[in-house]
This record gives structure tokens, C-alpha cells and sequence, in this order.
């Protein structure tokens, strides 16, 4: 459609837990809109929004995907969010890209966990929202018992637009409660039919309710429903956007995504009471020199500015930044400033996305969504610009990663592993793969188990190669409890010149911050002083080896006091060497310890599920510094060794049925406990 103007686009994204219908309702809007000519399903693994190998696997959506289609001559630019809970991420970048969401939930009677968040965090955000309460047509199904249980959740916020005529116990259609109007689903669409008798006082008293609620959004419509009782239907839809728009009202249809029945009510509604562009809140910034920070509004005659909100690389297209202009107009062959990496960039071909397809087209106004081609210095977060307008939108806020686990290539595949990892980073910040510099490990960190298996699958399809998951090495270390003298003597005769050196040394427990400590306080030259470095020398390289495992060795002072040397046989060798038996001496003797990392933890749950919190992590020997109370929840402070929770991200899940997260940092080392170090040693052994 030639000439778009940035009112009539629509950008929503489809949220909620996972297999709820999500990928089919977007299915079925492609379709009405005739974007489409026949319906798909995800149990056929052919819609247009599943078409990565791993989302056929499984039957689960890992990215999210976009595409568009026309509705009453408005552009509705669609994104298909995840709803599995490691791959939050792509719910962020998507929130980001949008102006507002339409949350789809089963019909199951029950408001289910993703739901929730999913709600939470647009309320808190701002984010306009409707409910679409899909599977209506399935055995079991509730609708007016899943409205209800949203209603006892969000209260007046949930705002009942239809009410459902329901016939042996289904929803058969519904009665627009604005309108008046009747309608019953056909397969693919509604056909008018009568107000059932039973149901005009009902519709009454709806409408009622809503007018009201339309009427607290505006001070001049709460006048004139004071003085007069009632709001013109007009009024009503106005004050329900209000509504909207303020994070008071949650609009809710039904219908069924896969019978393709109540799909055209919802895409009316997202026409006419959704948010263009240029209604959605001004978007921050702060200038690329960070000199000053303000807000834009959607202008297409203002210049350009974008943000990146999603990477796709491929290693036989290459990598497609997908974009949402926020003001101006960008066109192919323009060149842009990067503000986020001070580069410019060249447009060449700009593309309206279609599942994995791409559409070429020659610009992208503002409020739009698409994609760009071969930026070379671009990813994702980052900020497109005119280069008189050097703006920066804030960054998308990504989760940090829970989860770290080794990672290695199978034989021969390192350089490419490392560098597909290096490509699937483009396309997901939300995991980072790093070496640890206390193991001395490759490690990947990630959101849960599930984005780091389909990682690996993701390697060995799209650059053939094969990674291996591991439970990390924990950077255990030793030390000593106990002050000790030792004496190392090193005598070697040769035939020739020998080797000889003589050290006594005090080991004693040093600073609990510092790694190691040396002292010469040789006197009378019993040591002379051209060796006094090859004593330190052999006991650096001897702490790298404690007695009892094999950890390194830390918090040590060591303070050389006496010796002996001979004029001709004493050379460094023979003290590095003395150094070292001095120090296997003293550790055997010092009562010596392992060490174990610990880290801080903030753990946030709603509060029924604390007591379950605290009983874990006694068992997991943590230590519980406190409780407060922040945005409703619960936020737990404990530190715990880092042995006990390398799963925690899964267990967490598990405790609390997806609603837990927590953040984690390193505090400190401290002795393991009597009980916990045997099993220590006994693995290092193996």
C-alpha cells in the first residue's frame, strides 16, 4: 500500500506463556488480512512465525518473528514473542520495537504464569494491552471462568468489550456491549444474528459498567455522565483508549485462534482502540556526546532515528538488523550515524519482514517496523541516526545470565564453534561466552538449559559443527589455618657440579583479600641475596598446588628467615627447588583448608512462596541477611557457596512455578565446612 501514513499503523506483539496460541493467532490475522492465502498450523509446522529448525523440533517458538498485513487500510505490523521462560529476552527487544500488546491466553479458567508476568510488566511499563482468550472451541474450555479469574487478579482494570452468548456450555459468539450488536462465529468470520432475550439485561448492565469507567478517564466525559447518565458510543471507545493508554483498562475478547472464530472482532478492535504511532508515549534519549536527554515523538518530518531490536545472522544471507524508525523516514542508499558505535553505515536494501521471508521496499516511515542488509558495525540495541540529529535510545534492558555451564568442541571444530557462538551472539544478548580466569574454563551463561541446548543445535545445523555442555569447574582454593616453620633442603651431587640450597621458612595464614605475601628477612647473608628472588620464585610456583586437592593456594605468608648456601654448588635451581619442599613441609602441617567462592544473592518471589525460598536455601547452606518488600514481591538477601547453586535458575523455576528470579555476584571466599570438603577432594582426585 503505497502513501502509509504513520496513524494508520498498528505494532503489536503477541505475548503470554508459551502454547497458548500465540504463533496461531497470528496465523490466522496474516490470513484475514490476505497477507496469506491459506491457513497454517504449528502442528502441520508450517505458519509463517515458526520456521527456524530447532522451533519445528521442538513445537515451540525460540525467536521472535514479524510480519504485517492490512486491516481496514491500517498496517498492522505483528511480532510473535516467545512465552518460555528462557527466552525472555525476546520479549524485551519486542516490547521495545511496539507500542502496544495483546496478550493471548488459553481458555483454561485459570490465569497462567507467563499471563501474569507478561500483564505485570506491561502494566508497570505502560505498555497498552488487550486479551485475547483463545481455544474457546476446545473441550473444557471456560471463557467467562478465565475472564473471571483475570478479573479477581487485575479487578475494574479488566474490561469485559463483548459479552459471550455461550450454548451448551461454549461461547458460540458475543453481544458487543458498545454496540449492542450481536454476533455468532462462523468458521473465519461472524455473522449478525439477534440479541438473545436472556441476555439484554446483562448487556445492559455491562455497558453500564463500561460507560462509567469511560467516563473516569476524562474530566469533561465525568461531567456529562453526571449530569446526563450516559456517553455516546463514541465517548465510550474514546474513554476506553483513555483507559487504555493509562494502564486502567484491559479490554478482553475470545475466540480461537486455530478456527480462525473471533479473529476478526480482535483485529477491529486493534484498528480502532489500539495506539498508532504517533498516539504511543515519546520515546527517551540522551545526545551521542551524553551532553543532554529528551524524548521523540513519531514525526516522519523529522530526521531519522531507529533502534536495532533484533540481529539475524545466517551464514548463507547473512545479518538482517531488524529496525523500528522511530521519527523520520529511512530510505535505501542514505548513510546513517551509528551513535551507539560512533561508525557510519550505508543503507543498501531496506525489507518488510514476513516470517523468514523479506520483502524489499524502497523506505520505512516512521512508526514502521522492517529490516535492514549488511551493516557491518551494527547489532543489536544499537541507534540508527540522521547524522545532524546524533541521538541515543536507551538500551533494551536484557536479563543478565543465571546459568553457567563449561562449554567445549568436539575434536577439531574449536575455531568453528567459537566463531558460530560469535554469530549466535549477534543475534542474542542474553548469553556470553567467556574464559573463566580461575578454572581457566571456556564457559557459556545463559537464561536456563533450554536456550543453551538449542544453542548448541542451533551450531551443528547452521555451521556444522558440534558443542558440548558440561557442569562448570567451581574455582575452589586452599589455604592454611596455622603458623609453621619448614625447612627445605635441596643437595644433588652430579659427578659434576652439584646443587645445593638450604631455606627455612615461617608459613603463616596471611590477609583474607590477598593471594600471597613474601618476607626476606635473611640476616648475616644465610642466604645470599642474588638467590633470595629464585625462594620466591619456587614458592609462586608452588601455591599454584595446594596438598589436599590441588587448588591453588591463597592468603599466605611466607617469610624467609634462614638457610644455608654453599660458595661453588648453590645456583637458583637448587632454592627454587628448597622453596618447594619447604612449602609441601609446612602445608601438611598448617592445618591447611579449602576454600570455596561465595555470592550474594537477591532473590525476588511473591510472598507465598517465600518460606519455600528460605527452607531451600538452608539446605543449600546459605545464609539469609534479610527481607524487604519491592513492587509487591518479596526480595530476599543470602549469600550461599556457589557449589550449591549451579542449577539454581532451573530449581528456582521449579520452586515457584516460573514467577522466581533472582542476580547473583562474588562476595568472597570462605573454609569450606569439615562435612562439605571431603566429597571436594574426593572429586578433585577423580
Amino acid at each position: 500500500m503505497g502513501n502509509l501514513l504513520s496513524e494508520n499503523i498498528r505494532n503489536i506483539a503477541l505475548i503470554g506463556h508459551g502454547g497458548e496460541g500465540k504463533t496461531s493467532l497470528a496465523e490466522a490475522i496474516l490470513f484475514n488480512g490476505k497477507t496469506i492465502d491459506r491457513l497454517g498450523k504449528t502442528t502441520d509446522k508450517n505458519t509463517v512465525m515458526d520456521f527456524d529448525e530447532q522451533e519445528l523440533a521442538r513445537g515451540i517458538s525460540i525467536s521472535l518473528a514479524a510480519a504485517y498485513t492490512y486491516w481496514q487500510d491500517v498496517k498492522i505490523n505483528i511480532i510473535d514473542v516467545p512465552g518460555f521462560y528462557d527466552f525472555e529476552g525476546e520479549f524485551e527487544a519486542a516490547i521495545r520495537a511496539v507500542g502496544s500488546a495483546v496478550l493471548v491466553a488459553d481458555a483454561s479458567g485459570s490465569v497462567s504464569v507467563g499471563a501474569e508476568k507478561a500483564i505485570d510488566y506491561c502494566l508497570k511499563n505502560h505498555v497498552p494491552l488487550m486479551i485475547f482468550i483463545n481455544g474457546i472451541d476446545k473441550e473444557n474450555s471456560n471463557f467467562v471462568a478465565t475472564v473471571e479469574a483475570f478479573r479477581a487478579k487485575y479487578g475494574k482494570k479488566i474490561a469485559t468489550m463483548h459479552a459471550p452468548i455461550i450454548r451448551e456450555g461454549k461461547m458460540k459468539g458475543y453481544v458487543s456491549v458498545v454496540s449492542g450488536k450481536a454476533y455468532e462465529f462462523t468458521r473465519g468470520g461472524r455473522e449478525e444474528v439477534q440479541v438473545p432475550k436472556d441476555m439484554v439485561d446483562e448487556v445492559s448492565l455491562l455497558k453500564a459498567g463500561l460507560t462509567e469507567a469511560a467516563a473516569e478517564t476524562s474530566d469533561a466525559y465525568l461531567d456529562k455522565f453526571l449530569e446526563t447518565g450516559w456517553l455516546s458510543n463514541d465517548e465510550i471507545i474514546v474513554g476506553v483508549k483513555n483507559g487504555l493508554f493509562a494502564g486502567d483498562t484491559i479490554p478482553v475478547m475470545g475466540g480461537s485462534a486455530t478456527q480462525n472464530m473471533g479473529v476478526i472482532n480482535l483485529m477491529n478492535e486493534i484498528v480502532a482502540i489500539l495506539p498508532s504511532p504517533k498516539e504511543r508515549k515519546p520515546v527517551s534519549y540522551e545526545k551521542a556526546d551524553g551532553s543532554d536527554i529528551g524524548t521523540v515523538s513519531c514525526d516522519a518530518n523529522a530526521p531519522f532515528a531507529g533502534q536495532i531490536f533484533k540481529t539475524v545472522a545466517d551464514p548463507f544471507v547473512g545479518k538482517l538488523n531488524m529496525i523500528r524508525v522511530f521519527t523520520g523516514v529511512l530510505k535505501s542508499g542514505m548513510t546513517v550515524y551509528n551513535s551507539t558505535t560512533g561508525e557510519k553505515e550505508r543503507i543498501n536494501t531496506l525489507y518488510l519482514m514476513k516470517g523468514k521471508k523479506q520483502e524489499p521496499v524502497d523506505q520505512l516511515i516512521a512508526g514502521d517496523i522492517g529490516a535492514v542488509n549488511k551493516l557491518n558495525n551494527t547489532n543489536t540495541g544499537d541507534t540508527l541516526c540522521d547524522e545532524s540529529f546524533k541521538i541515543k535510545f536507551d538500551p533494551i534492558p536484557f536479563n543478565k545470565p543465571v546459568l553457567t555451564m563449561a562449554i567445549t568442541a568436539k575434536s577439531g571444530e574449536e575455531d568453528k564453534v567459537f566463531q558460530g557462538l560469535n554469530r549466535l551472539a549477534e543475534e542474542d544478548l542474553t548469553f556470553i561466552v567467556e574464559k573463566d580466569k580461575e578454572t581457566g574454563e571456556t564457559v557459556i551463561r545463559g537464561q536456563g538449559e533450554t536456550q543453551l541446548d538449542v544453542l548448541c543445535k542451533k551450531l551443528k545445523a547452521k555451521f556444522g559443527c558440534e558443542a558440548i555442555l558440561s557442569d562448570p569447574k567451581v574455582a575452589f582454593k586452599e589455604t592454611i589455618t596455622a603458623t609453621v616453620e619448614a625447612e627445605g633442603k635441596h643437595k644433588k651431587q652430579t659427578g659434576g657440579a652439584g646443587q645445593f640450597g638450604v631455606v627455612n621458612i615461617k608459613f603463616e595464614p596471611g590477609a583474607s583479600d590477598g593471594e600471597f605475601e613474601f618476607v626476606d628477612a635473611v640476616v648475616g647473608g644465610a642466604v645470599p641475596k642474588q638467590f633470595i628472588p629464585a625462594v620466591e620464585k619456587g614458592l609462586r610456583e608452588a601455591i599454584q598446588k595446594g596438598v589436599l586437592a590441588g587448588y591453588p593456594v591463597v592468603n599466605i605468608k611466607c617469610t624467609l628467615f634462614d638457610g644455608k648456601y654453599h660458595p661453588v654448588d648453590s645456583k637458583e635451581v637448587a632454592f627454587v627447588s628448597a622453596a618447594k619442599l619447604a612449602f609441601e613441609e609446612a602445608c601438611a602441617k598448617a592445618k591447611p583448608a579449602i576454600l570455596e567462592p561465595i555470592y550474594s544473592y537477591k532473590i525476588t518471589v511473591p510472598d507465598n512462596y517465600t518460606g519455600d525460598i528460605l527452607g531451600d536455601m538452608n539446605k543449600r547452606r546459605g545464609r539469609i541477611l534479610g527481607m524487604e518488600t519491592v513492587d509487591g514481591l518479596q526480595e530476599i538477601s543470602a549469600e550461599a557457596p556457589v557449589i550449591e547453586m549451579l542449577k539454581y535458575a532451573t530449581d528456582l523455576r521449579s520452586m515457584t512455578q516460573g514467577r522466581g528470579r533472582y542476580s547473583s555476584e562474588f562476595l568472597c571466599y570462605e573454609v569450606v565446612p569439615f562435612s562439605a570438603q571431603d566429597k571436594i577432594i574426593a572429586d578433585a582426585k577423580k
